[in-house]
This record gives structure tokens, sequence and C-alpha cells, in this order.
């Protein structure tokens, strides 16, 4: 299991953000080695890597792995820009702002595309995809976010797959905040065979508790093999990417060697702490501890709680006077960094419960939220 003693958090922020989030400091001390980029030390590293990852995403040999220099939305906008091909039309689920950034990328990219809008505390229904499809035969893609982290509404992609299996079409997924955070394989949350999904974004920096430096693709091999030509862009030709890894075990252009090397610790950790499922309940328990201690000092939170995932949780502001940026300076200067709200219309801040903290961490910021004297529920001072 990972250490969580006092010791190792001493001298560091506490991050209850989304990504970047809180490292353990063995993960961060794996970035002091240098290693070169076309050394035989990188290329076994980045096999293990890739390895590593099509068997926690539940894959076999009919997957791979294209890790991209870059943030998540950088595997987004690769996959966007090769999989579907010119002639193609792409339908964009969207109840947030990730959905929205895909469709910002789609524009980009000169990819037509239709989008289905939901609420943004509202997750997508299965159904309502399929009649999308069912009205549109020019659809050839259709695009979900797994985890919204503009509220933490958690899409059912699992179901929504197979919608789209059902009509023949090809299935591509944003499963970034959530990879880690959930069990993945037949039958799981994330599950590859529904759809079945092509092409699946996930993040170095997010549940997996890496750094900031790259993101990662795994696909289909046969969904990858027919990304050839249909790239819109020199870096982000997901087929050029991938095609390089098979030939020479290299990235094509400049890798983030330091970044992969705490990448690899962190997968280590995840084995030591019991793998996806492990992870999974600490995030869970870790969530209803910030729920139930939130709940008590007076805040409520946006999403109900059958449609909120335990990545992130949003909560309103307690009332019209609410002076957040006071609020979040007070809880910065005593270590805690939260996150403003990314809601349209509703005034609300989010609070993750993932990376290398647990229960003890999720109390302490709640003492420090007590101690503000800005809890509607708490005493005042």
């Amino acid at each position: 299991m990972i250490d969580f003693t006092p010791e190792d958090r001493t001298g560091r922020r506490v991050l209850f953000t989304p990504g970047p989030l809180t490292t353990t400091r063995t993960v961060k001390e794996a970035m002091l080695a240098d290693i070169g980029s076309w050394d035989s030390d990188c290329v076994r590293l980045v096999a293990e890597i890739r390895e590593a990852l099509v068997q926690l995403a539940g894959g076999g040999r009919d997957h791979t792995c294209t890790p991209i220099q870059g943030s998540g939305s950088y595997a987004v906008e690769a996959i966007l820009g090769s999989a579907v091909p010119r002639g193609g039309k792409l339908l964009i689920l969207s109840n947030g702002a990730y959905g929205r950034r895909a469709q910002l990328s789609a524009q980009a990219l000169g990819i037509e595309h239709a989008v289905l809008e939901d609420p943004e505390d509202v997750p997508h229904d299965p159904a309502r995809v399929g009649e999308a499809l069912d009205r549109d035969p020019k659809v050839t893609h259709v695009f979900c976010v797994h985890c919204e982290t503009t509220s933490g509404v958690l899409n059912p992609l699992r179901e929504v797959g197979l919608e789209v299996e059902r009509r023949g079409r090809r299935f591509l997924a944003d499963a970034i905040s959530s990879f880690g955070a959930y069990p993945a394989g037949p039958g799981q949350p994330i599950d590859l065979g529904a759809g079945p999904v092509d092409h699946m974004a996930v993040s170095a920096n997010k549940c997996i508790e890496g750094v900031p430096g790259f993101a990662i693709v795994i696909s289909r091999r046969d969904a990858m093999e027919r990304t050839a030509g249909n790239a819109r862009s020199l870096c982000l030709d997901l087929h050029g990417q991938w095609s390089h890894f098979e030939k020479t075990g290299q990235f094509r252009y400049t890798p983030p060697t330091h970044v992969l090397l705490a990448f690899r610790q962190a997968l280590r950790e995840l084995a030591d702490e019991g793998g996806i499922p492990a992870r999974a309940r600490r995030y869970a328990e870790s969530h209803r501890a910030l729920v139930e201690g939130m709940r008590r000092l007076g805040f409520r939170a946006y999403v109900p709680p059958e449609r909120q995932s335990h990545v992130i949780t949003t909560f309103h502001f307690p009332g019209q006077d609410f002076d957040f940026k006071g609020f979040y300076g007070a809880l910065h200067a005593k270590g805690f960094i939260i996150y403003p709200g990314k809601l349209t219309a509703v005034p609300t801040f989010r609070i993750a419960t993932i990376g290398s903290i647990a229960r003890e961490e999720v109390e302490a910021l709640l003492r420090a939220i007590e101690e503000t004297g800005m809890a509607p529920g708490a005493p005042r001072p």
C-alpha cells in the first residue's frame, strides 16, 4: 500500500483537484533520473507502460496503446482528427465543458458534426443516443465523456456504447478523468468491448496518479489501422505516432522522459495498492467522507447521489453573498487547493477526491473549511 504518513505530506500542498493532483514523494523522486530519449532504457520504459495500460484497460492482443505528448485534450483531438475520416460525421454527446471542448476540436479540424446536449447534472440517456443515430444515418462516429468533471456527473459509457454498436457506428471515448478510478474490463463501467470502443483517451496525471506531460490513447488494432491517412495534423497523427512505436519502440518526437519515469513508478504503486479495484474503494470512501462532512457543514451537492462520480463533487454556493475568492484563499493558506466551478449558470465550486490522498486528508480539509468561518452550518468563531 502507499504510505500516507504525515512525513510523506510534509512541505506540500494537498490538491483536491481533478488533475494535476497530489502525488507521492516516490513518484516525484522517480524524475530525478536522466535517460536518453533514444536509449534502450527509454525504449524498455515505453514498452512497459504501453503493455501495462492495455492490461489495466482489460484489453488483449487486439488492443494497443499510443502515448502522446501533451494533456488529455491532445489525445482527444488526436482521436477525433484521426478516427473520423473525411466524409465521416461525428455525434458529440455533451453535458459539460469537455463535451464542448470536443465540439471546439471538431470545428477546428473541419469535421462535420452534430451535438446531442444534456443538462450538466444529467447523464446521457442511451436510448436517446440511439434515437439520434436512427434519425441521422450520416453519423459514422459517436464521442462520449465518461466522467464529466464540469459537475462530477458520471455518464453510462458502457450502455451508450452498446446503443452505438447495435447501429453499426464507431465509438470514441474520453475516460481521462475516470480511468484508474473505476474498474475496466468486460461488463465493467469502462468496457472496451461495448461499442466496441475504437479509441479511448486517458491521461498520465489523473487516477493513475502520475504527473502531467503525456496522454494515452488505447485502441483496437483494427480501428488504429483504419486511421491511416485520416489525420488533419502532423503532430497529432494518431496512426503516425502508433506506427512509429510499433516499428522502433520510440516516440516520433522528443518524449517526456522524466514524466514517463514518474508514470512507471505510479503504475507500480497502483499495483502495490491492489490495482484499480482497491483504488476505486479508496476514492469512494474519500468521496463519502467529503459529502457527509460538507452536508454537516451546510453545503449542498449539485449532482444527485445516483448520478455522482467519486472523482469530483460540485457544491452550490451557500448563498448569493458567498465570497468564493476569500474562501479559496483561506484554504490555500492552510495548504488545501480546491477548484472553482465550471458551470455556465449555477454558482458552484468543486472538490476532487482522487490522487494520493485518503480519508485523513479529507477530514483535514473539512476542519480547515470549518475554521474559515464561511461554512453555513459551522459554529461561528
